[in-house]
This record gives structure tokens, sequence and C-alpha cells, in this order.
């Protein structure tokens, strides 16, 4: 915990490592920066930003290496929106919003669903965001925070676990991810033309988080305290305060989503079933 601060997740009163030792956090770093360079430099590059911790990373990394968009689709006045557009100010980056009306999201979910053939309802709405900047994004490498919380357990459902409960979470988190997830966006990257890059995913990343996994993956209840002693050192203490915020629900695809079934008279899950059985007879 920070000695000078009243409060455990307060980082901005005083600008230094918190709870990781710095060759720890240097190697992070190093390898971070090392997968954006290989897979951005002198490539017109785009980030699916949130505004959030995950993607602001990758922002910054990739700022250092060539020209880069940030990408925000999501309802209006969403979280999203407004902390994209703030933290995009900070970074001085420059953010396109790709704002979602009912219409819009009706119309590409199907596209979504017969693309990928995903019909998970919590899978369709947390990848919205994605699929739209994918969709309309002017570049063709698109940097993706995806794989943060799993490589440092970053969801809240893992608060409180025992060593080896918190490993099985991960485990089973992980391989949801790369057998379902990866699948599911790369299909969409593919359809689009586009070449999707997931830095979190760079085995150099994974293995400096191997190395320390217990004392890089929380302290207390703060998550992903390596990743935000990342973002102090590269002098970006907004960051590194940012809570956590599920896609679906700092987007506002789940609400709207949910506002499209009950003038259907129906749940989300069938809605989108519907979607799925016409999709195939088209």
């Amino acid at each position: 915990m920070n000695e000078h601060c009243g409060q455990r997740q307060i980082y901005r009163c005083v600008p230094i490592i918190t709870f990781v030792e710095k060759d720890l956090v240097n190697e992070l770093l190093s390898a971070l920066d090392a997968s954006v360079k290989e897979n951005v430099s002198g490539k017109r590059t785009a980030v699916a930003f949130s505004g959030g911790l995950d993607s602001g990373m990758i922002a910054v990394l990739c700022k250092r290496h060539t020209d880069t968009t940030l990408y925000t689709a999501g309802v209006k006045n969403s979280y999203d929106e407004k902390a994209s557009e703030e933290m995009s100010k900070i970074l001085n980056m420059e953010r396109k919003y790709l704002e979602l009306s009912e219409e819009i999201l009706e119309k590409e979910l199907r596209n979504m669903i017969r693309i990928t053939g995903t019909i998970n309802p919590i899978t369709l709405s947390f990848e919205v965001p994605l699929y739209f900047v994918l969709k309309y994004s002017d570049e063709n490498v698109i940097l993706s925070g995806q794989g943060a919380d799993e490589l440092f357990a970053g969801y809240s459902k893992y608060v409180g676990l025992s060593e080896k409960e918190l490993a099985d979470a991960v485990k089973d988190d992980t391989l949801r991810l790369m057998n379902s997830t990866l699948i599911h966006e790369r299909s969409v990257a593919e359809h689009f033309g586009k070449t999707i890059v997931y830095p979190y995913l760079d085995e150099r990343v994974a293995d400096v988080v191997r190395g320390m996994r217990k004392q890089g993956i929380s302290e207390g209840d703060v998550r992903k305290p390596l990743l935000r002693d990342a973002a102090m050192m590269l002098g970006q203490p907004e960051l590194a305060e940012k809570p956590k915020k599920s896609a679906q629900y700092g987007s506002g695809t789940m609400v709207m989503l949910r506002s499209m079934a009950k003038k259907k008279d129906m749940t989300v899950r069938e809605m989108i079933s519907n979607m799925h059985s016409e999709t195939g007879k088209e």
C-alpha cells in the first residue's frame, strides 16, 4: 500500500510505484513495448479503446511507435463514451466515437451472428464494441486489451478466492478466451480484412507474470497492481486509478439489448435465438 495516501486506491496523490518491485514493472513494460512495436511499426494503427487501464496502456505504447487512432463504440452518454473522451484528451491522441442506436445494433448483431455463429447473449453484448471498431476503422491493424483480465486476474469474481481456487478459475477463463472468444474475434477481423493484435497474450508478457503471479495479481482489494504500477511508471496516474468496467456495461450495449428485447416481448436470449434462426433462412 502507498504509505503516503489515505486510501489504498488513490494513486494520484504521490506518483511512485506502489505495489510491485520496480524491476518487475520494468520487465512487464519492456515485454509489452516489444510486442506492440513489432506489430505496429511502420503501420497506421487503431486501438479498440474504452478509456480504461487495459486499452489505455496499449494506446500509450502504440503512440511511441506509430500514428495511432483510438476507436470507441457504444451508446450515447455511456460510461465508455465519457471515459474514452476524457482519457484521449489526457493522452493527446485522436479518438473516433462510433455511436450505436437500436436500429444499427439490431442490423449489425444479425451480421455478427451470421459471421461467427455466436449466439451467447453475454458474448455478443461484450463483443459488440470490437465488432464496430473492426468494421468501421480506417486502419487495418487493430490492437486490443483483450487478455489482461485473465493474465492479471482482474475480474471481480476472483476477489477472495484461495490460491488454488484462483489458479483454477484463471485457467478455466484463459481456456475459454483462447477456444471461444478469440475465435469469435478473429472471425470478425478476417471478415472485414483486418488484423487484430493482442499484446497481453504475447508469450513474453505472460512469462513476466508467470514468474511473479502472486505479487502481480492482487494486493488486498486492488486488482492488477502490476499493470497499475506500469501505468504509473509511464507517467499515466489517471490510467492507474481507473476502475474495472465490463465492456457490455461500459458501452451500454447490454442495456440497449434488453430494451430491444423488451419491445419484442422477449428475453435477450430469445431475441438472439430468433435472429440466429432467421439468418439461417436468408
